[in-house]
Protein backbone atom coordinates (compact mmCIF):
# COMPACT_ATOMS: atom_id res chain seq x y z
CA UNK A 1 0.00 0.00 0.00
CA UNK A 2 1.29 3.47 -0.95
CA UNK A 3 0.97 6.83 0.72
CA UNK A 4 -0.79 8.94 -1.92
CA UNK A 5 -0.52 12.73 -2.20
CA UNK A 6 -3.25 14.22 -4.40
CA UNK A 7 -5.31 17.44 -4.22
CA UNK A 8 -3.53 18.53 -1.01
CA UNK A 9 -4.73 15.33 0.69
CA UNK A 10 -2.41 12.61 1.99
CA UNK A 11 -4.05 9.20 2.10
CA UNK A 12 -2.85 5.82 3.34
CA UNK A 13 -5.59 3.24 3.10
CA UNK A 14 -8.65 4.74 4.85
CA UNK A 15 -6.48 7.34 6.60
CA UNK A 16 -6.85 10.78 4.96
CA UNK A 17 -5.43 14.11 6.15
CA UNK A 18 -4.88 17.60 4.77
CA UNK A 19 -1.36 18.36 3.56
CA UNK A 20 0.68 21.28 2.29
CA UNK A 21 2.67 21.02 -0.95
CA UNK A 22 5.13 23.24 -2.81
CA UNK A 23 4.16 26.87 -3.36
CA UNK A 24 4.13 26.31 -7.17
CA UNK A 25 2.17 23.05 -7.03
CA UNK A 26 3.01 19.56 -8.25
CA UNK A 27 4.84 19.01 -11.53
CA UNK A 28 7.14 16.60 -13.34
CA UNK A 29 9.69 19.28 -14.22
CA UNK A 30 11.53 19.92 -10.97
CA UNK A 31 14.70 21.93 -10.48
CA UNK A 32 16.54 23.34 -7.49
CA UNK A 33 14.72 26.22 -5.81
CA UNK A 34 11.60 26.18 -8.03
CA UNK A 35 9.12 25.59 -5.12
CA UNK A 36 7.57 22.60 -6.96
CA UNK A 37 6.68 19.26 -5.38
CA UNK A 38 7.86 16.54 -7.78
CA UNK A 39 5.49 13.98 -9.33
CA UNK A 40 6.56 10.38 -8.83
CA UNK A 41 6.76 7.25 -6.76
CA UNK A 42 9.37 7.45 -3.99
CA UNK A 43 10.82 5.22 -1.30
CA UNK A 44 11.17 6.48 2.25
CA UNK A 45 14.94 6.30 2.79
CA UNK A 46 14.84 6.98 6.51
CA UNK A 47 13.04 8.90 9.22
CA UNK A 48 14.87 11.66 11.08
CA UNK A 49 13.44 13.07 14.29
CA UNK A 50 14.13 15.36 17.25
CA UNK A 51 14.41 13.07 20.27
CA UNK A 52 14.21 16.11 22.56
CA UNK A 53 10.73 16.89 21.15
CA UNK A 54 9.33 13.51 20.08
CA UNK A 55 9.08 10.95 22.88
CA UNK A 56 8.33 7.23 22.52
CA UNK A 57 8.82 7.41 18.75
CA UNK A 58 8.09 4.10 17.04
CA UNK A 59 8.46 3.24 13.37
CA UNK A 60 9.37 0.19 11.28
CA UNK A 61 11.53 2.38 9.03
CA UNK A 62 15.20 3.09 9.73
CA UNK A 63 15.34 6.11 12.03
CA UNK A 64 18.00 8.48 13.33
CA UNK A 65 17.71 11.41 15.64
CA UNK A 66 18.59 14.91 14.46
CA UNK A 67 21.65 16.44 16.09
CA UNK A 68 22.47 20.15 16.27
CA UNK A 69 25.25 19.81 13.68
CA UNK A 70 23.07 18.18 10.99
CA UNK A 71 21.93 19.72 7.73
CA UNK A 72 20.98 18.83 4.18
CA UNK A 73 23.06 20.10 1.24
CA UNK A 74 21.02 21.94 -1.39
CA UNK A 75 23.99 23.44 -3.24
CA UNK A 76 24.51 21.91 -6.72
CA UNK A 77 28.18 23.00 -6.58
CA UNK A 78 28.88 20.52 -3.79
CA UNK A 79 29.62 16.82 -4.21
CA UNK A 80 27.36 16.37 -1.14
CA UNK A 81 24.37 17.78 -3.09
CA UNK A 82 21.08 16.28 -1.87
CA UNK A 83 22.75 14.49 1.03
CA UNK A 84 22.81 14.68 4.80
CA UNK A 85 25.76 16.79 6.00
CA UNK A 86 27.40 17.88 9.23
CA UNK A 87 28.32 21.45 10.16
CA UNK A 88 30.63 23.24 9.73
CA UNK A 89 29.95 23.01 5.99
CA UNK A 90 31.10 25.51 3.37
CA UNK A 91 28.32 25.03 0.80
CA UNK A 92 24.67 26.12 0.90
CA UNK A 93 22.57 23.82 3.08
CA UNK A 94 19.45 23.63 5.16
CA UNK A 95 19.73 23.27 8.92
CA UNK A 96 17.72 20.29 10.24
CA UNK A 97 17.92 21.19 13.96
CA UNK A 98 15.50 24.12 13.83
CA UNK A 99 13.82 26.34 16.41
CA UNK A 100 10.41 25.88 14.76
CA UNK A 101 8.90 22.41 14.70
CA UNK A 102 8.64 21.60 10.98
CA UNK A 103 11.60 19.21 11.12
CA UNK A 104 10.67 17.48 14.38
CA UNK A 105 9.91 14.43 12.18
CA UNK A 106 11.20 14.06 8.61
CA UNK A 107 10.53 11.23 6.16
CA UNK A 108 13.45 11.49 3.70
CA UNK A 109 12.18 10.60 0.22
CA UNK A 110 14.58 9.19 -2.37
CA UNK A 111 13.86 11.96 -4.89
CA UNK A 112 16.94 12.68 -7.07
CA UNK A 113 19.11 10.05 -5.43
CA UNK A 114 20.96 7.15 -7.07
CA UNK A 115 22.08 8.92 -9.17
CA UNK A 116 21.92 12.48 -7.87
CA UNK A 117 21.69 14.95 -10.74
CA UNK A 118 22.85 18.53 -10.18
CA UNK A 119 20.06 21.17 -10.13
CA UNK A 120 17.25 18.57 -10.28
CA UNK A 121 16.11 19.41 -6.75
CA UNK A 122 17.04 18.34 -3.26
CA UNK A 123 15.68 17.83 0.25
CA UNK A 124 12.27 16.48 -0.72
CA UNK A 125 10.77 15.43 2.60
CA UNK A 126 7.47 14.61 4.23
CA UNK A 127 7.60 16.77 7.36
CA UNK A 128 5.51 18.69 9.90
CA UNK A 129 3.21 21.39 8.47
CA UNK A 130 3.20 24.98 9.61
CA UNK A 131 0.09 26.01 11.58
CA UNK A 132 -1.95 27.25 8.61
CA UNK A 133 -0.62 24.67 6.12
CA UNK A 134 1.46 27.32 4.39
CA UNK A 135 2.98 26.07 1.11
CA UNK A 136 6.39 24.41 1.30
CA UNK A 137 9.51 24.84 -0.82
CA UNK A 138 8.70 21.51 -2.54
CA UNK A 139 8.10 19.09 0.33
CA UNK A 140 4.85 17.58 1.59
CA UNK A 141 3.78 18.56 5.12
CA UNK A 142 1.09 17.32 7.52
CA UNK A 143 0.23 17.97 11.17
CA UNK A 144 2.77 16.61 13.65
CA UNK A 145 0.32 14.25 15.37
CA UNK A 146 -0.66 12.79 11.98
CA UNK A 147 2.97 12.38 10.93
CA UNK A 148 3.76 10.59 14.17
CA UNK A 149 0.74 8.31 13.65
CA UNK A 150 1.79 7.64 10.05
CA UNK A 151 5.34 6.78 11.17
CA UNK A 152 3.93 4.06 13.41
CA UNK A 153 1.97 2.29 10.64
CA UNK A 154 4.13 2.55 7.51
CA UNK A 155 6.48 -0.30 6.63
CA UNK A 156 9.97 -0.43 5.11
CA UNK A 157 8.54 -1.06 1.64
CA UNK A 158 5.84 1.68 1.81
CA UNK A 159 6.23 4.14 -1.05
CA UNK A 160 5.01 7.73 -1.40
CA UNK A 161 3.18 8.49 -4.66
CA UNK A 162 2.77 12.14 -5.61
CA UNK A 163 0.09 12.67 -8.26
CA UNK A 164 -0.86 15.80 -10.17
CA UNK A 165 -4.59 16.16 -10.86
Amino acid sequence: MHIIIKNKILSYGHYKVKCAIGKRGINIKKKEGDLITPIGLFKIRQVLYRKDRIKNFKTKIRKNFIKENMGWCDDPKSNKYNKLIKYPFKFKSEKLFRSDNIYDIIFVLNYNMNPTRKNKGSAIFLHVAKKKFEPTEGCIAIEKRNLKKLAEVVKKNTKVEIIKT
